[in-house]
């Protein structure tokens, strides 16, 4: 009775977002549409393991949905891939793709641009029919926070979410965002380009609510963290801060107090160094506090480069077994040399490197000639 009730529960979902009859999940699979996408090299079988409910649906619109894609100038090989890795995309009805077309020709500037969007984020295209005032709407609003078409586009493409949804919320969001940023002193002159860098940066920061926002910033400032340090926090790391919850944050602190023996103000100034430290797990430190003391390395060397924290074990003891092929002891001085980039980490060794084979130089030694 419960399994019933489950199935027809998501037969109404499903009809709900997509306009499809509940029966048609329990149907044969649509040959002709099997076919046609078989006839575009696709692989029909991970459709089936991930997806097999899109070849039951009936009416499909494979030929006019691939017809839409090389009028952009898309290959058969890339309509292949698309289409095996969304193939929602030919639910899609000819008027509403042709709709969604005019709508991103107008933030991009070609449709080799609108192509490379597809490609990378299909589902961002081909969307629902009944989202598409919602898509307009937003698409305006971020255009008069100042927002120029390609990062428009680059949001519509990365988050479809903020563009589904009202304008309303999303212009919330973006109120409480800005409301914030005055009160911890910052620069209502610097607040347009802060807002444009975090929304490029992490534009999922508009699917929280201002609420939980607010209540974020409210327990770090019981923890002692002034006005200014908050803003660093909401300015560094894509503003993630916003998206923690203070449950989380508080056993984070207070494991990480513990283990490091530290004192109040000492931390605060670990997490202003580090402020990944707050949106770990316990488990995630705990495995990553065991990698580095295992390794020999001190607790005050951890607390003079708290940063290495945000590596993971793997990284960390890949990098201290090759720093000590090249005769380095990580356990004595600082910790700067395992962290970083990978990049970083490339130039540390390269200097190592230079520096154990460059050949000792006497000057005041007589020079040696032939005789």
């Amino acid at each position: 009775m419960l399994r019933s009730l489950t199935s027809l529960m998501f037969c109404r979902r499903v009809q709900q977002l997509h306009g499809f009859h509940c029966s048609s999940l329990s149907l044969a699979e649509n040959t002709a549409a099997v076919a046609a996408l078989e006839n575009l090299s696709v692989n029909i079988s991970k459709i089936r393991k991930l997806k097999g409910w899109v070849l039951n649906q009936s009416p499909v619109y494979v030929t006019e949905t691939v017809a839409m894609l090389r009028t952009l100038g898309a290959g058969d090989l890339l309509i292949s891939q698309v289409l095996q890795q969304h193939p929602e995309a030919i639910l899609c009805p000819p008027k509403h793709l042709e709709a969604q077309k005019d709508l991103w020709m107008s933030l991009c500037a070609s449709h080799s641009d609108l192509v490379r969007i597809i490609e990378k984020f299909p589902a961002s295209f081909f969307t629902l029919a009944f989202h598409i005032d919602h898509q307009k709407n937003n698409i305006l609003f971020f255009q008069n926070l100042g927002l120029n078409k390609r990062v428009v586009a680059k949001l519509m493409a990365s988050a479809p979410q903020n563009f589904s949804r009202s304008v309303e919320q999303n212009e919330e969001m973006v109120q409480a965002l800005q409301k914030m940023y005055l009160e911890l002193g910052g620069n209502e002159t610097n607040m347009k380009v802060w807002l444009h860098k975090l929304l490029s940066q992490n534009p999922y920061v508009l699917m929280k609510s201002p609420e939980m926002m607010r209540d974020t910033f409210s327990f770090l400032h019981k923890q002692g963290f002034s006005s200014s340090e908050l803003l660093q926090l909401l300015s560094r790391l894509k503003a993630f801060v916003t998206e923690l919850h203070p449950q989380s944050m508080a056993l984070t602190l207070s494991y990480s107090q513990q283990t490091l023996a530290c004192s109040d103000p000492e931390l605060r100034q670990i997490v202003l160094q580090c402020p990944a430290l707050l949106y770990y797990s316990v488990d995630v430190l705990t495995d990553r506090f065991k990698c580095l003391l295992s390794a020999g390395i001190s607790l005050p060397q951890i607390m003079q480069t708290p940063t290495v924290l945000e590596l993971t074990t793997q990284i960390v003891q890949y990098r201290i077994q090759k720093l000590h092929s090249y005769g380095h002891d990580i356990r004595t001085g600082s910790l700067e040399l395992i962290n970083g980039t990978k990049k970083d980490f490339e130039m540390s060794c390269g200097k190592l490197l230079l520096r154990r084979e460059r050949p000792f130089f006497n000057p005041v030694a007589p020079v040696r000639t032939d005789e």
